[in-house]
């Protein structure tokens, strides 16, 4: 169901996925560049996703009285401007605020683009367009952060980032010429806006989003030390099982659309039971690389086959109130990634070994499940007292 707006929005979300992780692959060449410690470098990973923590509530009020695509075109000629200054910085210190300045309009970005593209297709189709802008974010893990890592090795790390400037100019101009003209959004109080955020079903979407991320990125950022230790892998190895992962989360990313489409909090309730037993079963697969990369697939698959639903759900419990939701449900996704990766570390330090670690990821998943069964049991008695 590609169209050229919905191109449009999934290029400049290629843009973004690829330049919020094409750092991680370059990090030593960053830090010997620039002459700091990689452990320093790796900030540049925490300081983006806190950037987007920290951006979505305020764009999301610097652009509540924007026309939507205006705020769209703005949002990604930002984000070029700061990929652009990435690729000039002369030291850390710039580089660092010029990853923020770039984080600060990821949020907002996706807030509100995930709800042009449901409102470029009919009401039975809006998962499935939600799906293919977020499309353009995965095939940035598959497509964009290799090769961008591979030309920063060859060119220098900053030739990654003048690719990123190229695809969001591109992805500015398309926007400009293929996305329809949108109406100035309906004047609303902004302390009214805010005031969905009391509203208990807004929270546990929230909630579950974040809990999604923390499952993943608790295993995720420690994936390559678990394949080289547990399953005696080759970097060359862990770089092909990375690539499968990705294919899975690809392929996650557009099932979900569907599912979100047809059943969606029993779509979502189902994938995180099924994210719990996958990730129980890593903890065994994990020491033989054909289970593993079994394994690693299904994970992929179901990770984001959860992700388009839940972004639909936080706008379903706020109609009032869509872009402020839907850009603070993104910030929600960030902070899952950072405390995920911040829980990891301090289970490992605990006594977890990377090969158990995954029992972890399963634990944020079940609680995600139940944070989904309370939104369920809230919403049928909410229908039963109205009836």
């Amino acid at each position: 169901m590609m169209s050229f707006p919905l191109f449009a929005l999934a290029l400049a979300a290629f843009a973004i996925g690829t330049s919020e992780f094409v750092i991680v692959g370059l990090l030593p060449d960053v830090a010997h560049d620039l002459h700091v410690t990689i452990p320093s470098a790796g900030l540049l990973v925490t300081g983006y996703a806190l950037g987007v923590v920290i951006g979505a509530p305020i764009l999301a009020v610097a652009t509540a009285r924007a026309p939507r695509k205006a705020a769209l075109l703005a949002l990604i000629g930002t984000y070029a401007a700061g990929n652009l200054l990435c690729a000039i910085a002369p030291d850390y210190a710039l580089l660092m605020a010029a990853r923020i300045l770039t984080a600060l309009c990821h949020g907002a970005f996706f807030g509100i683009g995930s709800i042009v593209a449901a409102e470029l297709v009919s009401p039975a189709k809006r998962g499935q367009a939600i799906a293919v802008m977020f499309s353009g974010l995965t095939l940035a893990n598959v497509l964009g952060v290799p090769a961008g890592t591979a030309l920063g090795q060859v060119a220098g790390w900053r030739a990654a980032f003048w690719c990123v400037v190229a695809i969001a100019l591109a992805a500015t101009a398309v926007i400009a010429w293929a996305l329809p003209r949108t109406p100035k959004p309906q004047a609303s109080r902004l302390l009214a806006e805010f005031a969905v955020l009391r509203k208990p079903q807004v929270i546990l979407a929230m909630s579950m989003s974040a809990l999604l991320s923390a499952s993943l990125f608790s295993v995720f950022t420690f994936i390559t030390p678990m394949l080289e230790q547990v399953t005696h892998l080759r970097p060359s190895a862990v770089t092909w099982l990375l690539l499968l992962l990705g294919v899975g989360i690809t392929a996650g990313n557009l099932i979900g659309g569907r599912l979100g489409d047809w059943r969606l909090m029993e779509s979502i309730a189902g994938v995180q039971l099924g994210l719990t037993a996958v990730l129980a079963a890593l903890m065994l697969t994990l020491p033989t690389i054909l289970p593993a990369a079994v394994t690693l697939l299904i994970w992929g698959v179901l990770t984001f086959a959860a992700a388009t639903p839940l972004q639909m759900r936080v706008i379903d419990t706020a109609p009032e109130a869509p872009n402020l939701v839907a850009t603070l449900n993104q910030g929600a996704f960030n902070l899952g990634n950072a405390a995920g990766a911040w829980l990891g570390a301090v289970a490992l330090g605990a006594g977890f070994t990377y090969q158990t670690l995954p029992g972890l990821g399963a634990l944020l998943s079940i609680a995600g499940f139940g944070a989904t069964m309370v939104s369920m049991f809230l919403a049928r008695r909410t229908l039963a007292l109205a009836r």
